[in-house]
């Protein structure tokens, strides 16, 4: 049986067009998709610690405090966020012996939400010494580090969970408070944006 040649070539032209055709709209749905994920993915929430203030204990038998007010926002508009439990740490020295601990209970916060957590913790005396000595010569900065997970809930379906861990340098000033250079302090998922400390202990 003879096939017309010229037939032949116009049937494949005309499957090459269809194919080209079907790649092209495989691409725009492709970034179609990409948009809109990147249009909805949600952020990370922010940390920042607002204020500060270490204490000398009332009486010789007492412990230090370290007084805090962190800020948490969950800036997505789409997605509410669920929280584990969240350990918060305040360090010192070069070794960032860990002066007090405290740990902020699991909690649900809504979409475009800034929830504030204010809390008292009790120092350690052996690392809130030295603390407390390089406080009374101005020139001392306080560590604070916090972990946590959470996941995202964007239209009724929750996600994975995600790991954080973020790292912050606070500078106290003589009166045992946060310096009012900044409004307030952000944390940061990466200890190396935080630089070298100019301070020596």
């Amino acid at each position: 049986m003879k096939i017309n040649i010229q037939t032949f070539f116009s049937r494949m032209c005309k499957y090459k067009s269809f194919y080209i055709w079907l790649l092209k709209v495989i691409g725009l749905l492709g970034l179609v998709v990409l948009c809109l994920w990147l249009a909805l993915r949600p952020k990370s929430p922010s940390y920042s610690i607002v204020s500060i203030s270490v204490e000398q204990p009332s009486n010789s038998n007492g412990n230090g405090t370290i007084s805090y007010s962190l800020e948490i926002e969950n800036s997505n508009k789409d997605s509410s966020i669920y929280y584990d439990d969240t350990v918060l740490s305040f360090l010192y020295g070069e070794q960032e012996d860990e002066v007090g601990q405290t740990t902020i209970g699991a909690f649900h916060q809504g979409a475009s939400n800034t929830r504030d957590v204010s809390n008292t913790v009790n120092a350690k005396p052996r690392p809130f010494k030295p603390l407390m000595n390089a406080i009374s010569n101005a020139t001392t900065e306080l560590k604070v580090a916090l972990m946590t997970r959470y996941r995202y809930k964007t239209w009724g379906i929750k996600s994975q969970f995600h790991g954080l861990h973020l790292k912050g340098i606070l500078p106290i000033e003589s009166n045992g408070k946060l310096s009012r250079k900044k409004k307030k302090y952000p944390l940061h998922p990466n200890s190396n944006k935080l630089g070298r400390s100019k301070i020596r202990h």
